[in-house]
């Protein structure tokens, strides 16, 4: 039985497309159907699937073409093509540009089968959702329906399978801890502890003993052995949060822990063997602090085996929705509130915001905003207010435009002391129609005078 993954058929013959998303849905998969190589692109811009299974010919843009647009964006996606007897030389082609494999036409129902069980075994599976609908475990905390988080954790699953270490990527409070969590539960170390540790939150003379731990007496206040972060992850994984943050002089340290996996306490005099897959993370650029000398080489390589890069929030607004939503109720419940959504508004302030601070200020945000919910709906004036932007009414073109005329020229009469033909000449206007202005908008000279009694 499949795994229910998702399998994107592109195909320009409608009767063949049918059948294949028959067979397919009939072995358990989740089908999306496509005609052409440019509807499947916007298919996979809507959501990832886990296979693109496609024949060579296509009108307008061919299956090779619909690979290399496929493999800029999702180079973790796996291909297949179908191709006729006369396009076997430019599949075989293909297949060494990184297509997973090809059929000839017409190809065996099993064989079929059988070729994308091995291609979505090799992806390691990384389905959306399981059979169920619902999402897998591994990456349970991770709400997202973006595109680009999808190519992420379709990496993250196929990382997660070896023990190579992973340096993850990205601004401030986008989830980079929330992927490490995940990596550890999809990786054969789940059951095995994981440990999580902030390098820049730490002072550095504490950082040492936190990481490899002390022997009692090796320092004042040292009463009792410490087993350290590492002895602690001993057989799992240890997570180096903010790694861009550590000392030189610690990175040293480390960096000789993780060439002979033996880790030596503070005042210790034999060195202890760990076991420890180690994921890191930063949001500083690496390369650049190689160059002024902030960060070593030699360990930059150690921990950069494989690199993730996670998008902002405003590169993923197509999540905001769905995240706001998921820790609305979170947070309803937390606090007991009778509160089950955004007014439409409301929403849309949420999902074009800029979001500086990523998904833990969108967290705060809506921690904010349910904490002091009233209704059942939250209103715009909270969301407002929690995003730091001024209360702002929706006004019509008309209102809006009398609204600036009529500050223009309150404006320009303050400027003037009341002096019409000053502030028809700064408006560049004759004094009659001027004086028609201020007649429309209730406004005379006298108004703006030292001696507002004063009338003209």
């Amino acid at each position: 039985m499949s795994t229910g993954a998702h399998i994107l058929v592109v195909d320009d013959d409608p009767d063949l497309l049918k059948l294949l998303s028959m067979r397919l849905s009939g072995a358990g998969y989740r089908v999306t159907a496509a005609e052409s190589a440019e509807a499947a692109l916007v298919k996979i811009a809507m959501e990832r699937p886990q296979l693109v299974l496609s024949d060579v010919q296509l009108p307008g843009k061919d299956g090779l073409a619909l690979f290399d647009a496929i493999r800029v964006q999702h180079p973790s996606l796996p291909v297949i093509l179908l191709t006729a007897h006369g396009t076997i030389p430019d599949a075989v082609e293909a297949t060494s540009r990184g297509v997973f494999t090809y059929l000839t036409k017409p190809f065996d129902g099993k064989a079929l089968l059988d070729v994308i069980a091995n291609a979505l075994a090799m992806e390691g599976a990384a389905d959306n959702t399981a059979d169920g609908g619902e999402v897998e475990a591994w990456r349970a905390e991770i709400v997202s329906r973006s595109t680009r988080m999808a190519e992420v954790l379709a990496e993250a699953k196929l990382v997660a399978a070896s023990d190579a270490s992973v340096l993850i990527r990205g601004e401030s409070g986008s989830g980079k801890e929330l992927v490490a969590r995940a990596i550890h539960r999809a990786s054969p170390r789940a059951t095995a502890p994981f440990v999580a540790v902030n390098c820049g939150a730490i002072p550095e003379n504490l950082l040492e003993s936190e990481l490899f731990g002390h022997v009692k007496g090796a320092f004042t206040g040292a009463v009792a052995n410490h087993p350290g972060l590492f002895q602690a992850a001993n057989g799992g994984t240890l997570f180096l949060d903010e790694i861009g943050d550590m000392p030189v002089a610690l990175q040293v340290k480390l960096l000789r822990v993780l060439q002979e996996r033996m880790v030596r306490p503070v005042g210790a005099s034999h060195a202890v063997p760990v076991d420890v897959r180690i994921l890191s993370a930063t949001h500083r650029d690496l390369d650049l602090a190689i160059i002024d000398g902030s960060f070593r080489k030699d360990l930059y390589y150690r921990l950069n085996v494989v690199a993730l890069s996670l998008p902002t929030l405003a590169e993923r607004r197509e999540d905001i929705p769905l995240l706001a939503s998921h820790f609305l109720s979170r947070l309803a419940l937390k606090y007991g509130r009778k509160v089950n959504g955004f007014a439409p508004d409301a929403m849309k302030a949420l999902t074009t915001a800029s979001w500086p601070g990523n998904v833990r200020q969108l967290h705060n945000v809506v921690e904010q905003v349910t904490a002091l919910a009233t209704t059942p709906l939250v209103p715009l004036a909270l969301v407002q207010r929690a995003l730091r932007v001024p209360s702002m009414e929706v006004l019509s073109y008309t209102e809006a435009r009398t609204r600036f005329e009529r500050d223009y020229l309150v404006g320009l009469l303050k400027i003037t002391d009341g002096n019409v033909a000053d502030a028809a000449r700064l408006a560049d206007r004759n004094r009659t129609e001027f004086y028609r202005l201020m007649q429309k908008h209730g406004l005379t000279p006298g108004l703006f005078r030292g001696d507002a009694s004063v009338a003209e």
